[in-house]
């Protein structure tokens, strides 16, 4: 079995290969003629070639989907974090395309190997939708914050104050579009019509947040516990103790995917105030000394997990099973 190793830079890719003992190492374009060149030369008859690429969002995401429809390339796409720290362990002191090839290299060859799942066309492209949303909601946040505070004082120009308006309005007329998009994309998948039903039959979840939350989701491999889901969403608990000297607070990871993190946030306030099971929940953490912060962050995981939950079994949400109050356990 061969290894390999690819450095995704935005213009370039650094590739190490390590193919019968030797290391050999190659530049190449980061355009699709440079990402079929790459798939030939790490096929080799005969032979499994093992190759792992840091996951860098966009710039190495084309090259991922050639690599995992070559038959003899298996393709680990490794959190960045992960690779960071094992080059650390190889006392790697110093950091460049060519050396980070190599890391990946022997992160290929020496760690545990998770081969990665293609998605589907459609979980593509609704992932993309779903974070342009994103995007350009934070955009309009921002600019109504502005309009509010030059709409304190007089001095404000009129012009200014017009050119907010058609702002806000352009911005908003893009996140209607972009809806309109998703939800016709959802509507021509069976499988994402169905979990998009499951979604907002939850309290808390409307149109706009369920396709964030289902083009975060659907990227996912489908056998990904929720457990797992929870880790990757950076709402996973840290613990920090050493001895008997050391215990900091308990917090979240927050090393993972933000924009899941962040479509949870509101359906949790929401389901916090008007679902039964899960405001339950909530008191239920605060009588046991949690602030009212953690027990919003507690309410997001059950969200997260009764998500995953009803997508594996394929039924609704239901937040009772999520919590039964002691008097009723």
């Amino acid at each position: 079995m061969d290894t390999a190793g690819i450095d995704v830079g935005a213009v370039l890719l650094q590739v190490t290969l390590c193919r019968l003992g030797k290391l050999l190492r190659r530049e190449f374009p980061n355009t699709p003629a440079g990402h079929r060149a790459i798939a030939a030369w790490l096929t080799r008859k005969g032979t499994i070639t093992r190759v792992c690429l840091e996951a860098t969002g966009s710039y190495g995401l084309d090259l991922a989907l050639v690599l995992s429809g070559c038959e003899s390339i298996e393709l680990m796409v490794a959190n960045p974090r992960a690779v960071r720290q094992f080059a650390a362990a190889l006392m790697q002191r110093n950091k460049t395309d060519l050396i980070d090839a190599d890391v990946n290299q022997e992160f290929a060859a020496r760690m545990p190997f998770q081969r990665w799942v293609r998605p589907s066309q459609a979980a593509l492209e609704l992932r993309t939708i779903a974070r342009r949303i994103d995007s350009l909601q934070r955009i309009c946040a921002s600019e109504k914050n502005r309009r509010h505070a030059a709409a304190a004082t007089r001095s404000t120009s009129r012009c200014v104050a017009r050119s907010f308006e058609r702002v806000i309005r352009m911005l908003e007329t893009q996140v209607r579009e972009l809806l309109q998009r998703a939800l016709a994309l959802i509507q021509s998948e069976p499988a994402l019509q169905t979990r998009y039903d499951w979604a907002t039959s939850a309290i808390g979840i409307g149109r706009s947040s369920a396709i964030r939350l289902l083009g975060e989701l659907a990227y996912l491999p489908s056998d990904m516990d929720p457990r797992q889901c929870v880790a990757h969403a950076g709402l996973a608990p840290r613990h920090h103790r050493s001895g008997t000297s050391v215990e900091k607070k308990t917090r979240v990871s927050r090393q993972s995917n933000r924009y899941l993190r962040t479509a949870l946030f509101m359906p949790a306030m929401t389901a916090r105030r008007h679902d039964p099971h899960l405001r339950a929940f909530a008191d239920h953490l605060i009588r046991a000394g949690k602030t009212p912060l953690q027990a919003l962050v507690a309410v997001m995981r059950k969200l997260l997990v009764g998500l995953t939950a009803c997508f594996r079994r394929h039924e609704p949400f239901r937040s009772e099973m999520l919590f039964r109050p002691p008097a009723l356990a």
